[in-house]
């Protein structure tokens, strides 16, 4: 019993720590000097990286923290028989990577919104849900040209496509409260998206 609680203790740890690696800060940092979170929205995800480098590197960073937001999430999966029955070492460990993305130890708890990282947690739950998550973010964010639309939609219906899937009690719980998350990190974009000065995707 102590040992699995450790393997869930050890398991958050490494899955948040692997979240908080900043990997739009330290490419923008890299390329530019520049920080980026004194760049536009502040965040340090792909739609502000953009802002810096362009489109190539949107979806370098984006393809870059959904792996994150998938390794820790498949290798709690493989290796970690704490609660294996019931999902809860691969959810543990996407929650501590979605957090660890948006307030990483590294930059004094500030980060990205999580979406990326978010989709990547997905994909290693059940890569079916979230292939579907990830084209719906495409098209609603196509159609509106804006970012924040299409990931607030695509995560807010997870919990429903997990259930459809037959997923695990566990995995779906985990969708509905990463949509809230997502949606409370995204407070500042929906005032914006209200008052009509969202910036659009160009």
């Amino acid at each position: 019993m102590i040992y699995k609680i450790f393997e869930l203790i050890l398991t958050v740890v490494v899955a948040y720590i692997i979240g908080s690696i900043p990997t739009g800060y330290i490419i923008v940092k890299a390329k530019t000097g520049k920080d980026i979170r004194t760049v536009g929205s502040g965040s340090t995800g792909a739609t502000n990286v953009k802002r810096v480098l362009g489109k190539k590197y949107f979806f370098i960073v984006m393809l870059l923290d959904a792996l994150k937001g998938a390794l820790p999430v498949l290798l709690a999966e493989h290796f970690i028989t704490a609660g294996s029955s019931l999902g809860l070492a691969p959810v543990a460990a996407a929650v501590a990577v979605i957090i660890g993305h948006s307030k990483s130890i590294f930059l004094h708890f500030k980060g990205g919104k999580s979406v990326a990282s978010g989709v990547g947690t997905i994909l290693a739950l059940n890569f079916i849900a979230g292939l579907i998550i990830a084209v719906v973010w495409g098209i609603i964010t196509y159609v509106t040209k804006y970012v924040s639309v299409g990931s607030i939609i695509a995560l807010a219906i997870s919990p429903f496509i997990m259930y459809y899937l037959n997923a695990p009690l566990a995995y779906i719980a985990y969708c509905a409260l990463g949509a809230l998350y997502i949606v409370y990190l995204h407070r500042e974009n929906i005032i914006r998206l209200i008052n009509g000065n969202e910036n659009k995707v160009r």
